[in-house]
């Protein structure tokens, strides 16, 4: 997948929106205020993304292009090398990041915005 592949399949995501809070080059999705995912534009190879600890683990074991994020913290964020993952197993990824932060949201939260 491509950069703008990546940030189409994110906008997909139920109430995902986009800004940039961090600089004019670092591209944010959120979910209610929470990051799920991030891409520089800078450097539209690397994608970003939220991870379970033992999932993030395995998945650097497994692939050599998906390595612990740089900046963020390493046991919950990964980065991944786009050119070198299958799309398939990146939309899968955005999708398990995703879940991963509406997960954490607080009950009434999830609730309130239909997640």
């Amino acid at each position: 997948m491509d950069i703008e592949e990546v940030r189409d399949y994110c906008l997909t995501k139920r109430m995902a929106t986009e800004c940039f809070p961090f600089d004019e080059e670092t591209l944010v999705f959120k979910v209610a205020g929470k990051i799920f995912a991030c891409l520089s534009l800078r450097r539209p190879d690397l994608l970003i993304l939220k991870c379970e600890p033992d999932y993030a683990i395995e998945l650097r074991d497994r692939y050599w292009a998906i390595e612990p994020a740089f900046h963020f913290n390493k046991r919950h964020w990964n980065q991944h090398h786009l050119p070198h993952l299958d799309d398939a197993l990146v939309r899968s990824l955005i999708d398990h990041s995703y879940a991963e932060v509406v997960r954490n949201l607080p009950r009434r939260l999830r609730s309130e915005l239909g997640l």
